[in-house]
């Protein structure tokens, strides 16, 4: 049997930087993302490096019986699943306080460790997190996955080859997904059969862990009306009301949907020059391919043109924007605008410097004025601050459509940027 293929990931330099300066450094992310695959990588390039795998009944236990023990080491420790066992939080505390040179722990989780209720608050100040996605594209592709950096570098004045990509081509991707295992898979039944299997377990596993979830259907209908409405505004009475659920639970519910790396909420953007902004958060579902699946979308049923094709293309684009923000060089935090008018941009990336990039996305092969519209409203209203706006599309060139609007074909956010 042929080895599994093994993605490069821009996470595996991120984390031996911090592990050169930084005590306890912890990868964190959803299951099945490849974090034990990227600590076995860290853990194999270090010399004396020790591992322990808490998913093994009998490493359990130990952890468990002799908790002080079980931490106690000279060089780097690597412990993987740590929320399995809360009870070594505080030795590990005492051991990188008693010895603070860096590079003492890796650990590794599949929740947002310092949110889980259980958890003691137990080590401020001594930790760095990666946060590990998804796979990007350019992880697929072994492209540069430098967007973010090189549009506040660059503005309007992009350019790149004209891309081959296609309609079909960017679906494909979409609803291939990020996950390794997907990836690995042929389109179809097998894949779609990993994207089952996940859901039962994020459901039955993981979620229970962290609360108790009386009716565990609720949950999965939850998540069938989450990818409907991927890319679109979380307004939570809405939500609630077609689930069936107390608005108290369906809040409750995405909490837990958020700490478990399936969803994500991207903060609307308001300034001063507005007072017309809304403040609901867009939603999207950080893996395209899981949420194409929810929805029993298919590169068949793509074709058919009710497909909400523009909502997938859209949370993919958005997803890979999220990515990038992890390892972005430049300061910038992921925003949407919409206004009472209904003017609305899907992205605003905003750099701590001031500058604001606006993003659209569009599933067409053609570019129109119109489709800059919320770009515009930008633009006039932020004068100096606003370094540019791009229509990502389906077509196949980079094309101007005024004073720093630009249409972009959107492999642009995987093949745009510095491969070193």
């Amino acid at each position: 049997m042929s080895e599994p293929i093994l993605f490069p990931r821009h996470a595996e330099k991120m984390t031996l930087e911090a592990l050169a300066d930084t005590r306890v450094v912890i990868v964190n992310g959803a299951r099945q993302v490849g974090k034990s695959t990227l600590a076995q990588m860290i853990i194999e390039r270090l010399d004396g490096a020790q591992q322990r795998y808490l998913d093994d009944p009998a490493v359990l236990a130990a952890s468990e019986e002799d908790p002080v023990g079980f931490v106690r080491h000279d060089g780097l420790l690597l412990i993987d699943e740590i929320q399995r066992a809360p009870q070594l939080l505080l030795p590990i505390k005492y051991e990188v306080d008693r010895d603070q040179r860096p590079g003492r722990f890796l650990l590794t989780g599949s929740a947002r460790l310092l949110g889980l209720r259980d958890l003691p608050d137990a080590l401020p100040g001594r930790t760095e997190t990666i946060e590990l996605w998804p796979l990007s594209q350019g992880e697929i592709d072994n492209a540069p996955d430098g967007f973010v950096d090189h549009v506040f570098t660059y503005g309007p004045d992009i350019s790149m080859p004209a891309c081959p990509l296609d309609k079909r081509d960017y679906v494909a991707r979409a609803l291939r997904g990020g996950y390794p295992e997907a990836v690995r898979r042929d389109a179809g039944r097998r894949r779609n059969r990993f994207f089952d299997s996940y859901i039962t377990d994020l459901i039955s596993r993981d979620v229970r862990q962290m609360s108790d979830i009386e009716r565990p259907a609720e949950m999965r209908r939850l998540l069938n009306v989450i990818a409907a409405r991927m890319g679109g505004l979380a307004v939570a009475q809405s939500i609630a009301d077609a689930v069936g659920l107390h608005r108290t639970t369906l809040v409750r519910y995405m909490n837990l949907l958020e700490l478990v790396f399936v969803i994500k909420r991207i903060p609307a953007w308001s300034s001063n020059l507005t007072s017309r902004a809304v403040s609901t958060p867009k939603l999207i579902v950080t893996d395209s391919g899981l949420g194409g699946r929810l929805i029993g979308l298919s590169a068949e049923r793509a074709k058919d043109v009710t497909a909400p094709i523009g909502q997938l293309l859209e949370n993919f684009a958005i997803a890979e924007v999220a990515r990038q923000l992890t390892w972005a060089e430049e300061p910038v935090q992921l925003f949407h605008y919409r206004d009472r008018d209904k003017v609305e941009v899907d992205m605003v990336l905003e750099h701590a410097s001031g500058e604001v990039v606006g993003i659209e996305v569009k599933a067409s092969a053609t570019v129109r004025g119109d489709d800059f519209r919320g770009l515009r409203h930008l633009a006039e209203r932020l004068g100096s601050r606003f370094r540019a706006g791009y229509v990502l599309y389906t077509g196949e060139l980079v094309l101007p459509f005024g004073e720093k609007l630009r249409a972009l074909p959107m492999a642009a956010l995987w093949m745009l940027g510095d491969r070193s």
